[in-house]
């Protein structure tokens, strides 16, 4: 089984079950963290309706959240979440600003890498 992360009808990412269910909850751990809604919709019949602009910005603050703390442990944990998140808004068409604000930090550079590596592996 699989679930569909989507733009209407646009199709930007069609993980395992067990997979999308661990990207909603951390969606939702750190939207609760951020205060900031996270543009993803309830998943209803398989399908998740992403609002990309929304999406985007939730992504932008997860990223610029990272890039400011100094906890090793925190960042860690968010490291695989925020790449995977940047990989999907790209794949929307949304647009990032942290990554390039950022980008002098060699972990926030890292996260592009990844959000590149993951978008190429992601069945849609």
């Amino acid at each position: 089984m699989s679930q569909y992360f989507q733009n209407g009808d646009d199709v930007l990412w069609n993980p395992a079950t067990r997979v999308a269910g661990l990207f909603m909850d951390m969606a939702a751990a750190h939207a609760r963290l951020l205060g900031t809604p996270s543009g993803l919709g309830p998943m209803e019949s398989d399908e998740c309706q992403v609002d990309v602009p929304a999406f985007a910005a939730f992504t932008d603050a997860v990223i610029r959240d990272y890039a400011r703390s100094h906890h090793l442990i925190k960042r860690s944990m968010t490291a695989g979440f925020a790449a995977t998140a940047l990989a999907v808004a790209r794949l929307g068409g949304g647009t990032v600003p942290a990554t390039e604000e950022f980008a002098d930090d060699p972990a926030v550079r890292r996260l592009a890498e990844m959000a590149s590596e993951n978008a190429a592996a992601m069945p849609r």
